[in-house]
């Protein structure tokens, strides 16, 4: 789950140190289903056949004969700006971002297709015909980067480790997973439990593998700023805890020519440098300072890069194409809190948001309203329910709101003037009716002479302009809201406890969902501290309708399933939607190349650019030419 103001393009700040939560994106980026199976293969596919055949050379999107060399330096963000330690495994503590590229994993992710994963650490894997176990046999050359062999036990040791001690996001998701033998140095059977078996074959796959000799010595389950021991083609180079940590590439690295590494990883260092205002994080890659920065707010992108260097192409601006599900980002409401129980005052909430205004005022007219959890995707649900989803929602009719059975909730729309008095009329009375009931200071009290107040936490000073008109709006209607801006290590730790009214997230979906979703919306995760359900959802509905998902055995019923949670969840008004834009906007200096082809399912930025000399020396000149301009390069 990611968090960024002003933007919903970012990937970057979550609830979790921003390398557990990548680690845990690729847990969570595909789904197995209806595995060819009963036989060795060189990779996983969801739902038909493998795009690379067993002899592939390199992946698509990347350029085979990148030079290697150069570094980048980007910003670190994360839920608390800063980092504390370097085990991103764990609750504990707020990690480092970059960690993932010391770790491999048995397999990885083609970013050309929606679910598919390629033999890394493995070489083959082979689904048992009952689909209740995998065997994976390991490449004997794996290493650590000490030298010391990857072996079967190291695969065991992983799961067993991070499902005993690991974070309770990835717990959770190893639930049904019962065990992972040894069988041999090189080959390692995971064996699985009850129904819901469809995604844990690709979940094992792309757990980080951990050196079980090293953790055998150091506490995993203890925050640490000591370098870990990985196989993966980075290592820690030098770090200041809170400020930078730089990675610098292995030269020794055991995989650095397998087919699903070849043209990947080209930048001999990579640093991540953390500030704690987004200002300051602009100046700095407008000054050089910085190479590269992800841009996340609207306004920065509108109006800060009116500069010679971005004119005369120094500086390049560019919008990526992003092909991913646009995610759920919005205010979400904590739902554990007695005054949000209702969902009138939850609808309330959201009556009271004038995105038109936002948009047309704040954002330079550059998004669209987010109305779905399942934005930008065929999962989304539109009209009224289809007799599929009927299917599946009438059996629990009695415990449904009839909103559920029409169509789909959608946020009001506004004309964008800020005259927004229908809606606040229509907001006030629904507050009225869930039993708030005016007073005479002009704010609304219940039964016990409550009144009712509204926080709005936050960490970042940039988001002010979009949340205190909101608050504005709310006390027109007799709601006592407020913004606090806290510290982003305070912020972090608050959100992980559920401590807050309410926090502003996104929730980033993959194009496969499955078992993850109950870490999203599950009655299990609403009670565990540090899940993504921040806003309390517990409902048996949404508990079936998940294993529904996850059990689906094919993409029209996945898509039935999600479509169904979709109705259910916008009917319960947990959320104030946001909005959406389908692509990255990317400041870099212009001294890299990047593939002609971008992964569609990723920017490609860390893991297929390489650094240009030439470009760089003309960068350096001060005279750009007319081939140092933003050219993607053939591979």
């Amino acid at each position: 789950m990611t968090r960024v103001p002003g933007s919903p393009s970012a990937r970057t700040t979550t609830l979790l140190p921003v390398t557990f939560v990548t680690a845990l994106a690729l847990l969570f980026s595909v789904s197995c289903a209806r595995i060819a199976s009963a036989e060795p293969r060189h990779g996983l596919s969801v739902f038909g056949e493998l795009k690379y055949p067993a002899d592939f050379q390199h992946f698509d999107y990347v350029n085979p004969d990148a030079p290697k060399g150069g570094r980048m330096v980007t910003m670190g963000t994360g839920g608390a700006n800063t980092f504390d330690t370097l085990n991103q495994f764990i609750l504990k503590g707020d990690a480092a971002q970059g960690l993932d590229l010391l770790f491999d994993a048995l397999m990885v992710r083609a970013q050309d297709e929606p679910d598919a994963v390629y033999g890394l650490v493995a070489k083959s894997a082979d689904v048992a015909p009952d689909k209740m176990s995998v065997t994976f046999k390991l490449r004997p050359e794996a290493k650590f980067s000490d030298g010391s062999p990857l072996t079967a036990e190291d695969v065991a040791f992983s799961f067993a480790i991070l499902k005993e001690k690991g974070h309770p996001a990835i717990s959770m998701t190893l639930h049904d997973v019962v065990s992972a033998e040894a069988l041999d140095k090189e080959t390692v059977r995971y064996t699985f439990k009850g129904t819901l078996v469809r995604d844990l074959p690709i979940i094992v796959a792309q757990l980080p593998v951990l050196s079980k000799a090293y953790y055998t010595t150091q506490p995993f389950e203890e925050t640490s700023l000591k370098p870990p021991l990985g196989s993966g083609p980075y290592k820690i180079k030098s770090f200041n805890p809170g400020t930078d940590i730089t990675y610098s590439r292995r030269e020794d690295y055991w995989a650095k020519d397998l087919p699903v590494n070849k043209g990947r990883y080209n930048l001999d260092e990579i640093r991540y440098d953390y500030y704690r205002d987004r200002n300051i994080e602009l100046e700095a890659v407008k000054s050089g300072n910085t190479d590269l920065r992800e841009e996340f707010s609207s306004i920065s992108w509108a109006t800060g890069y009116d500069i010679p260097a971005v004119r005369e192409g120094r500086l390049i601006k560019v919008s990526l194409p992003d092909d991913r599900p646009s995610g759920a980002q919005g205010y979400f409401l904590n739902t554990r809190r007695d005054k949000f129980k209702d969902p009138r005052v939850r609808q309330a909430l959201d009556l009271v948001f004038d995105f038109e205004w936002s948009n047309k005022k704040l954002f330079y007219g550059l998004y669209k309203r987010t109305t779905s959890y399942f934005e930008n995707s065929d999962m989304k649900a539109t009209g009224k329910p289809s007799p599929e989803e009927l299917a599946l929602l009438e059996p629990y009719k009695d415990k449904l709101s009839p909103e559920v059975f029409d169509e789909p909730y959608t946020p009001p729309v506004t004309d964008g003037s800020g005259n927004n008095r229908d809606n606040l009329k229509k907001a006030r009375d629904l507050l009225i009716a869930a039993g708030w009931k005016p007073g005479s200071d002009n704010f609304l009290h219940n039964e016990k002479g409550e009144r009712l107040t509204i926080e709005f936490l936050d960490f970042e000073a940039m988001f002010e302009r979009i949340t205190v008109p909101y608050t504005e709006n709310l006390k027109r209607i007799g709601v006592d809201a407020s913004w606090r801006l806290v510290d982003p290590a305070q912020y972090e730790r608050r959100v992980k406890a559920f401590d807050f009214d309410i926090a502003t997230q996104r929730y980033s979906l993959r194009l496969t969902p499955g078992i993850e979703m109950r870490s999203y919306w599950g009655s299990e995760a609403a009670k565990t501290d540090g899940s993504f359900n921040l806003a309390g959802i517990s409902d048996p509905v949404i508990d079936d309708l998940v294993d529904k998902v996850v059990a689906a055995k094919s993409r029209a019923e996945l898509v039935t399933a999600t479509r169904s949670i979709d109705r259910v969840l916008r009917a319960g008004h947990y959320w104030v939607p946001h909005w959406y834009k389908a692509s990255y906007g990317i400041a870099y200096w212009n001294k890299y190349a990047r593939p002609a082809v971008q992964p569609k399912y990723d920017a490609g930025i860390l893991d297929t650019w390489w650094y240009d000399p030439a470009k760089a020396a003309a960068l350096s000149s001060g005279k750009p030419t007319a081939q140092t301009q933003e050219q993607p390069a053939k591979p």
